[in-house]
């Protein structure tokens, strides 16, 4: 039964459809990637394997890889219609509104955008994985009036973004730190952005609308934009001798303290674990500890804090730490988001596939779900209209 209270927390805990791409045990702290533990991917996988196995359900053999790797390399290039209009962009534009704008538009660079059959529709989504990266790197050095760097196809995923990004081969330990991070921020399930993707999906729009409609809902504070606001937060207590004070002020303001909790995990979400131990190595081999102590400092009070106010505990999500890593690898805090984009697209296409073929059978199903009208009701025959000029 669906009551007032199941509806008022947004469709949580309601099943919408079946899937083979992801599942997630909140009570457990286990995330999985078509049965793989994040864990395991974590640490023996890369990125471009991680997207293989969530576009082909399997992870692949040694040639598979070696041809998928070239196939995304050679894709990173952006249409000159595309760099055009990017260098029109008002500068100050943000860099998701960018993002939500620009993806749409490769639909008119794509022949097959407009296929529907599931090779051609895995082909697009190998050149939005590739291409994302590339038009937010290329958009933060237009925004800064600084040369774009073209991609690199010797270099693998991660290394080649943070080469586009800081101009300067990045390496290989950061490489390979931001490849866990894009591994870690690949796919959750239907979260926000996903499900946003899959009901656009089963309307049998092409992959590029569906992409653009997750972009808008990763766009929002509470979704994609968490990660920007912890960065914010840091830079805000600055040092951990104020810790204390600024923690207490937001839980008796009632506040939200941004990275801490979730909707689904009950315990430690086990990609921040992983996030903060890669933001403690970087601190240590930067020289620039900073953001990491004043990150743990941080769940610390506020973990004390709310187990003394409320009784319960609460742990960091996926948004806590990755802004101190992303940060001390040349990213500016704007940008957060649409890093997560970066990662996340692997997710959605996989997504999208999945609602296009293997959701429509044995035949479509369309998204429509109900609502209870709560407006005004003025009987059978409805509200009597009032003219113009009879109206006070």
């Amino acid at each position: 039964m669906i009551t007032q209270e199941t509806k008022d927390i947004g469709l949580r805990g309601i099943p919408v459809a079946d899937t083979k791409i992801c599942d997630i045990d909140g009570e457990k702290g286990k995330l999985i990637y078509r049965g793989f533990g994040i864990d395991e991917l974590a640490k023996y996988s890369t990125f471009e394997e991680t997207v293989y196995l969530l576009l082909y359900e399997k992870l692949p053999t040694r040639e598979d890889l070696e041809i998928f790797r070239h196939e995304l390399a050679s894709q990173r290039k952006l249409p000159t219609g595309i760099i055009r209009h990017l260098k029109k962009r008002k500068k100050s534009a943000n860099p998701m509104d960018v993002l939500q704008s620009v993806i749409p538009m490769l639909a008119d660079f794509d022949t097959e955008a407009g296929a529907g059959t599931k090779d051609a529709v895995i082909r697009q989504s190998l050149r939005l994985v590739s291409r994302m990266s590339t038009l937010v790197a290329y958009w933060d050095r237009i925004r800064k009036d600084l040369e774009i760097i073209k991609p690199d196809e010797s270099l693998g995923h991660a290394a080649n973004f943070l080469y586009m990004i800081n101009a300067e081969l990045p390496d290989e330990k950061t490489s390979k730190e931001f490849d866990i991070c894009l591994i870690l921020h690949a796919e959750h399930s239907f979260n926000a952005s996903t499900f946003a993707a899959r009901v656009v999906a089963s309307t049998r729009a092409h992959m590029y609308a569906c992409v653009g409609a997750a972009l808008a809902a990763l766009s929002g504070e509470l979704h994609g934009g968490a990660n920007t606001q912890v960065m914010k937060m840091l830079f805000e207590i600055d040092n951990i001798d104020n810790v204390e004070k600024w923690i207490g002020s937001k839980l008796d303001a009632n506040e939200l303290i941004m990275g801490m909790g979730h909707a689904v995990y009950k315990t430690m979400d086990p990609r921040a674990k992983i996030l903060s131990q890669i933001s403690e190595n970087l601190a240590k081999r930067t020289g620039i500890s900073k953001w990491y102590e004043l990150s743990r400092s941080i769940e610390t009070t506020v973990r004390q804090e709310f187990k003394t106010r409320k009784g319960k505990d609460i742990y960091p999500n996926v948004d806590f730490y990755s802004p101190s890593v992303y940060y001390l690898m040349g990213i500016d805090p704007d940008l957060f988001t649409s890093i997560f984009a970066v990662s996340r697209i692997s997710g959605w296409c996989a997504h999208i596939i999945e609602e296009k073929f293997a959701q429509a059978q044995p035949k479509p199903a369309l998204y429509r779900p109900e609502a209870d009208y709560i407006g005004n009701y003025c009987g059978l025959e409805g509200c009597k209209y009032v003219s113009m000029e009879e109206r006070n």
